[in-house]
Formats: C-alpha cells, structure tokens, sequence
C-alpha cells in the first residue's frame, strides 16, 4: 500500500469512527443530562437528603457528563482531523505526533469521565438500597402511612439510568478512540495485509 492511500485510510478511520463516536455520545449525553435536570429541579421543594439526584452522587455524575461534552468534542475533533489529513498540501495535514496526542487525551478524558460517573453511580446505588433496606415491612393486612421521601420512586431509577447512560457513552468514546490509536500505530507491513 502507497503512502498516499494509507493516509487516505487513516484519514477515513478518523472521519468515519468520530461521527460514530460523536452521535453515540451526544444522545446518550443529552438523555442523560435532560433525566440529571429533571429530578434536580423537580425535588427543589421538596426533602432532598434521601434523593439520589443530589448531594455527592449528583456532582459525580454532572461532573461525568462535563467530561462526556469534552469527549464528544474530541469526537468531532476526530472528523476534522480526517479532513486534515487528507489535505492535498502537506503543510496543512497534522503531524503523527499531534494525533496520537490527541486520541491519547481522549482515552484519559474518558476514563477520568467513566470514574466520576461509577462513583457517582455507587453514590446513587447506595442511597437507593439504603432507601429499600429502611423501608417499613408491611404485614398482612396491615396499612401503614409511608413517608414518600423514603419510599424508592421511578424517577430514582431514572437517575440510574441517566448515569448509565453517561458511562455507556464514555465507553463508546473509549473504544472509539482506542481503536484510532490502534490503526495509527499499527506497523506499515500490517497495515497492507
């Protein structure tokens, strides 16, 4: 394989693997962060130490989705360097360094980002078992009057799914760019088998 068709193969990787990267991020980022705001804002009046939308476990997961919205610009960053790379003046395409530099802080940005979210996740996880462990047994008819901020509600189970989500989006964004770096560094005599 020429050189030219090599870069041509590299620069389709890096186009192709970002906008697939990027629109996986993106809506499950967005999905998240709707389902984030909505139990944040809908327990404003509300008793809010119980909630597993906020306290630590919210700031994990927020801070999770700060660093998803940095992966998904690195995603689009991937297409533009793609296009780059096919540029017919040399001066213009990026060096081999500035690649690799780039995918690598993206595979850190999404581990700090899927750490964040599991401790936000263990955060949220834990209030909700703490919830279900404290939760009142109820014999055979027998009616008792549960307090609703201990009871476990569907929009508890939300916030699960919102981190998720946001774990499930930098794990696409980590093999996205694990992947790149792959078929960047691949040796020339594999690249043509």
């Amino acid at each position: 394989m020429s050189d030219s068709s090599t870069l041509r193969a590299i620069a389709q990787i890096f186009r192709l693997t970002g906008w697939v990267s990027f629109w996986i991020q993106l809506v499950l980022g967005v999905v998240s962060g709707v389902i984030l705001l909505f139990a944040v804002f809908s327990q404003r009046g509300a008793n809010t130490s119980s909630n597993p939308g906020t306290g630590f476990g919210a700031i994990f997961a927020v801070a999770g989705l700060v660093a998803l919205a940095v992966g998904i610009y690195i995603a689009f960053r991937y297409t533009r360097l793609g296009l780059r790379l096919e540029s017919s003046n040399p001066n213009n395409r990026p060096r081999k360094v500035e690649t690799v530099q780039v995918v690598r802080f993206a595979i850190i940005v999404h581990l700090v980002g899927m750490l964040l979210t599991l401790l936000g996740a263990q955060i949220i996880v834990g209030t909700l078992v703490t919830k279900s462990l404290t939760l009142p047994q109820l014999g055979a008819g027998v009616i008792t009057q549960i307090d609703p901020s201990r009871s476990i509600q569907p929009l508890d189970m939300f916030v699960v799914q919102a981190n998720t989500n946001t774990v499930t989006a930098h794990f696409a964004g980590l093999v996205a760019s694990i992947w790149i770096l792959y078929r960047i560094s691949k040796p020339q005599s594999e690249r043509s088998s």
